[in-house]
């Protein structure tokens, strides 16, 4: 039975439902001790007798107790009362990311935001020996500070995971927990080795982020099927279409890294999330526009086509005020004996600026026709 507003779990008094999972029924309420809100995860009444899911509920106290990381939802404190087994959350304002990804994809500035707050989170949990292994857009929490990683409710230490023990396992969920066709939910962010019943380690939640940063990047999931054996086939053999196929302003890099995080094998992977989180923040610190110009893998090579299309900017400016500056042949002319002022109007391209450190301002063509400036674009001179 749901709990209601007012009722209580030791200090602990509740507000609001805040919405039910895989792992029970969250709630809002506020900590009488310390004044403060709270999201408290319940495992419902019906199935507190289930020892394995109850072991499950102890599991991830266990994993988060452990982990101390601002993109990682913090634990405050775990109980039972009354049949009732709960955690007690850090309170988080925000939606999910499967909330947001109703809307559609995300801004590549946002995409590789977040991603990396996610890595960064993944590679604390991995260093602790903590393997997520349900990662997926539900577990992610998108909030004003960033994104924060939660659910532990699948975490292990590191170890195998059967198949037959998975299957089981989903499909208990889906049975008890779930409604019809969230299974598919989670099956669709499952690593090839956790479907062969290999071990897990930490190159299996980055196959999951991968899949992760590809829906924050298309909008779309990176593998899908009409059944969950054609779901599950499709995540074993097949490769998801290019992110530039369905997003063509995505920056170049940010598909090698994905295709880099859904490799089948995992020792052709990001062989940590320490290292995938700092390619990704090395990019997001680029911004929106530099991001994508960023990505690409030679910088060098990206400047110089960025200088000329610059160039090829002030080409097209020189000419649409060369008529103007004919006019200036006059004053140039070593028999002229009269000095006429010429004035010029110049509309810069959208987001270039005059000048840059170290370069005169303009110059003119020795005949006058022409007229060269200097402008920077996103730090491009």
């Amino acid at each position: 039975m749901a709990l209601t507003s007012g009722s209580k779990l030791g200090p602990y008094e509740i507000l609001a439902p805040l919405g039910a999972g895989g792992m029970g029924e969250v709630y809002r309420a506020k900590d009488a001790r310390l004044d403060r809100t709270v999201a408290i995860k319940v495992l419902p009444s019906h199935l507190s007798s289930d020892p394995e899911l109850k072991q499950r509920l102890e599991r991830e106290g266990k994993a988060v107790s452990k982990l101390s990381h601002p993109h990682i939802c913090t634990l405050h404190d775990i109980g039972h009362q009354d049949g009732v087994d709960f955690l007690v959350m850090e309170y988080v304002e925000g939606e999910t990311l499967e909330q947001r990804l109703i809307k559609g994809p995300l801004p590549p500035e946002h995409t590789l935001r977040y991603a990396a707050q996610i890595a960064d989170a993944l590679a604390k949990a991995h260093k602790l020996g903590i393997t997520h292994r349900d990662l997926k857009p539900a577990n992610v929490m998108l909030t004003k500070s960033g994104a924060k990683l939660m659910d532990f409710g699948l975490a292990k230490e590191l170890g195998p995971a059967p198949l037959a023990a998975a299957l089981t396992e989903m499909t208990m969920e889906q049975a008890k927990l779930t409604s019809a066709g969230m299974i598919v939910g989670t099956f669709q962010y499952m690593a090839p080795e956790q479907l062969e019943g290999k071990e897990a380690d930490a190159r299996t939640d980055i196959f999951s982020l991968g899949e992760v940063i590809y829906e924050m990047a298309t909008g779309k999931p990176a593998f899908s099927g009409k059944s969950r054996a054609s779901l599950i086939a499709a995540i074993l053999t097949t490769e998801p279409p290019p992110i530039t196929q369905l997003q063509p302003l995505t920056p170049p890099a940010l598909e090698r890294v994905v295709k880099k995080c859904l490799a089948k094998d995992p020792e052709e992977r990001w062989q940590s999330a320490s290292d995938l989180a700092s390619e990704l923040q090395w990019m997001a610190e680029g911004g929106s526009q530099a991001s994508a110009a960023v990505m690409t893998a030679d910088r060098r090579s990206f400047r110089s086509s960025a200088s000329r299309r610059l160039a090829l900017w002030g080409v097209i400016a020189a000419l649409t005020i060369s008529s103007a500056v004919l006019s200036w042949r006059q004053f140039l002319s070593p028999n002229s004996d009269s000095r006429p002022v010429a004035h010029l109007t110049v509309n810069l391209p959208l987001k270039v600026s005059l000048g840059s450190p170290g370069y005169p301002l303009f110059a003119l063509s020795r005949a006058g026709p022409q007229l060269v400036f200097v402008g920077a674009k996103d730090g491009v001179t």
